[in-house]
């Protein structure tokens, strides 16, 4: 049964559910809410949490593990074919695929009509997949089948067994409520722990690889060379220090855009604008934040690049030699920036106590001289956390730098030069069917270990001066 038809009918089940329970509750104290514990919405709800909670639990752990278990279970009837495991159990997967959209039966299609057909669907099979790979994915796509099968009776069988235990259990006296209470609270500690395992798995992820990494390639190497020249045929040079040098100036450049024009644009509609203007210009600023990374992307290449090749190329003062530059990805990042340092600054500014300003204007100061000597250097620690949280940012941007700044890696103080970051070549490092044995492939998660433990470090620093700031005022 397809998992879609599945949920929609654990849903249906627990609707019965909360309409029984409620029913049931309600019969029990004879129609009076006054002899129930609880709301009847909540012995209704209870039913319903006791049939969706396990039954959709059930339904993730079986798809989650599934697929490995159909691997492992797979993966020794291609023990003597030729390429990594991986590689080849993609290929059974692809061609199980195929068959269950054509419908075939594995024992009456041969490799050759099963490719012609499926390339006649839009699925195209390389020409490197073997009888094996068939006879393979015919035995993961019967598995499969079963695994449907099983998961489909077990879903079913734990929410109608669930629901009718609920339901039996219900009576007036039953703490409905509280029950209720403590199942969203559990469902909240599940979603805040599901969210800490996925940072440690993210974690533990790059850690392993890159420890993979450094066991193939020298760290000294890595960490101080001043060449990158991947090669997957060998001889590879991955020193990381020009694509450290073009992230850290985009960067700069960005920052130089963002930080002057979101403090002013926040002194602004903090301290000048009516509150009519500021209704409206503070959420218009703010939409820059919610424009796709690609589409920034997009204008760097196609409108920014050529705009400042005019001015600065060969037709203009000859600085330029293409579009693509420091420059162009660094001014256009930094527009992307400008609502984070605006909207960061801005709460951080109007969380400063209005005694301060008052006390100022009263001593004779003016509205400048106030926001110069008193407002800003009580919002110093929170605008340079604000701003920190946008050098982060920055830092970890990938499609602006992919499309505007070039792919060279090179150590160069010309910002109309094209270079490149470390997000970018994590990209490019992972771009196609690589090997994941070599380590021109597992260097991207050396790249990625990087960077995180950068943007962490600056992550820490910035939250660790806005809660001191935080707990100067509050």
């Amino acid at each position: 049964m397809p998992l879609g038809w599945l949920f929609l009918i654990v849903l249906l089940i627990a609707a019965l559910g909360y309409a029984a329970g409620r029913r049931r509750a309600l019969a029990g104290a004879g129609g009076s809410l006054r002899a129930m514990h609880s709301l009847p919405t909540a012995y209704g709800w209870n039913v319903a949490m006791a049939v969706l909670i396990p039954s959709l639990l059930v339904l993730a752990v079986w798809s989650l593990a599934s697929p490995f278990v159909l691997d492992r279970t797979v993966a020794p009837m291609m023990a003597g074919q030729d390429g990594e495991i991986g590689l080849l159990m993609s290929d059974v997967r692809r061609v199980a695929e195929g068959l269950d959209l054509l419908g075939e039966d594995p024992a009456s299609v041969s490799l050759e009509g099963l490719r012609e057909r499926l390339a006649g669907a839009g699925v195209a099979l390389g020409q490197d997949v073997s009888a094996a790979t068939l006879a393979a994915a015919a035995r993961y796509k019967e598995l499969g089948a079963r695994s449907a099968l099983l998961q489909s009776v077990l879903v079913l069988a734990v929410a109608l067994g669930m629901g009718a235990w609920a339901v039996r259990r219900t009576t007036p006296a039953l703490r409905a409520r509280n029950e209720v209470e403590w199942g969203i609270q559990g469902l909240l500690i599940a979603a805040a722990l599901v969210a800490i395992a996925t940072t440690i798995g993210i974690v533990l992820a790059l850690i392993f690889n890159t420890i993979k990494f450094f066991q193939l390639y020298p760290a000294s190497a890595f960490f101080f060379g001043t060449t990158w020249s991947p090669s997957f045929g060998g001889g590879s040079s991955l020193g990381i220090l020009p694509l450290v040098w073009g992230t850290l100036y985009i960067s700069l450049i960005a920052l130089l855009v963002a930080v002057p024009l979101g403090l002013f644009s926040a002194v602004y509609l903090s301290e000048y604008a009516s509150p009519r203007v500021r209704a409206w210009a503070k959420p218009m600023l703010e939409v820059l934040a919610g424009i796709p990374s690609i589409v920034y992307g997009l204008f760097a290449l196609l409108t920014v690049g050529p705009a400042l090749l005019a001015v600065f190329g060969s037709g203009g003062l000859g600085w330029m030699q293409g579009g693509t530059a420091v420059i162009t990805a660094g001014l256009v990042m930094g527009i992307m920036l400008i609502p984070f340092v605006s909207s960061l600054s801005d709460d951080i500014i109007n969380a400063v106590p209005q005694a301060m300003r008052d006390g100022s204007l009263g001593l004779g100061a003016t509205q400048s001289e106030t926001i110069r000597q008193v407002v800003l250097p009580a919002a110093l620690p929170g605008i340079a956390g604000a701003i920190l949280l946008a050098a982060s940012r920055s830092i970890g941007e990938t499609m602006i730098v992919v499309l505007g700044a070039g792919a060279a890696a090179r150590l160069s103080l010309n910002p109309f030069d094209a270079m490149t970051t470390i997000t970018a070549k994590i990209v490019s490092q992972l771009t196609g069917d690589q090997d994941f044995t070599s380590p021109e492939a597992l260097v991207a998660f050396a790249l990625g270990m990087t960077l995180f433990v950068v943007t962490l470090g600056l992550n820490i620093l910035a939250l660790w001066i806005v809660r001191r700031y935080r707990e100067q005022y509050e």
